[in-house]
Formats: structure tokens, C-alpha cells, sequence
């Protein structure tokens, strides 16, 4: 899979895509290190090792470079992503628990971590080993970096 790029200069707004998740009771923020073992955990259960260890150490960024949607009643972890964990400038992974799927928390998370990204100072964010092109194409204008196949995880081990 290749990896995308994406210019951080030109997203999309993030105040009504947060809006709308506020709206739907969703809550999407920076995760609090009290939160860690919980957030890793969930993480655990419904993906990839690989995601296990990349939210650990997005965990260890300062500040904290996991943010996390909350069904905002109930405090029940519905998503999460992170950046800076493989590499600086690195967006993801990011997740959205199966069934709550198709309500724009993935858009949401995407979104608010690469404004995060922005703010630190980012021009540019590289999304790696890219599965779905078209939602990032579509919703920040990622393109396909060429030649970034098989990209940074050539080496990784085999589980």
C-alpha cells in the first residue's frame, strides 16, 4: 500500500465537523494519560497489534499525540487516532469502534488531528500505507506519493 501526502495549509474547516459530533452527543479530544491503559486496551480488542504499539508511543509525545471521540453520556471510548508515532509527521493509524461506524467520527478524528498537526507547526502530514485513497483524497485533498510502495514498513517483523 502506498502512503499519501497531505497539504496542512489548506484542510477543510474543523469547527462544523466538530459541531456535528457535539450535536450527536460525540466528543472528540486529546487523550489524558490517566486514559492510557484504557485507550491501549480498547485498541487491543478490536485492532492490529501494530495499532497497540503505535498508540503507546503517542502516548509518550508531549503533548500527547492521541486524541480520542467520547460518546460525551455514556464516557465510552468510540474512536481514536494518532500522529508521530511511526515517524514525526506521521498521521494514524485511526480507528472507529465497528458499529459505530458511518456517523463521521473517522472524518472528525481525521480531521481535528491533522488541524493538531498544523498547529505544531506541520506544513505538510504523510499518511502511510493507505488502505481507503478516496476518503482521504476526498475529504483533506491527500495524493498518492509515488514510489512510496512498500514505503517505511518494508522492514517491519512478521507477527
Amino acid at each position: 500500500m502506498a502512503d499519501m501526502l497531505v497539504k496542512l495549509y489548506n484542510l477543510p474547516p474543523l469547527e462544523p465537523v466538530l459541531a456535528r459530533q457535539q450535536e450527536a452527543g460525540v466528543e472528540i479530544r486529546r487523550a489524558l494519560a490517566a486514559e492510557k491503559s484504557m485507550v491501549i486496551n480498547w485498541v487491543a480488542e478490536r485492532f492490529s497489534p501494530l495499532w497497540v504499539s503505535e498508540c503507546d508511543v503517542a502516548f509518550a509525545r508531549v503533548p500527547i499525540a492521541c486524541l480520542i471521540a467520547v460518546d460525551a453520556t455514556q464516557r465510552q471510548l468510540l474512536g481514536f487516532t494518532c500522529y508521530d508515532a511511526v515517524y514525526r509527521n506521521f498521521f494514524g493509524p485511526v480507528g472507529v469502534d465497528e458499529v459505530q461506524r458511518g456517523r463521521g467520527i473517522g472524518k472528525a478524528l481525521l480531521l481535528k488531528c491533522l488541524h493538531e498537526m498544523a498547529a505544531q507547526g506541520y506544513a505538510y502530514a504523510i499518511i502511510p500505507w493507505v488502505g481507503p485513497k478516496e476518503f482521504y483524497a476526498n475529504l483533506v485533498g491527500a495524493v498518492e506519493i509515488e514510489g512510496s510502495e512498500p514505503g517505511v514498513y518494508r522492514t517491519l517483523l512478521k507477527y
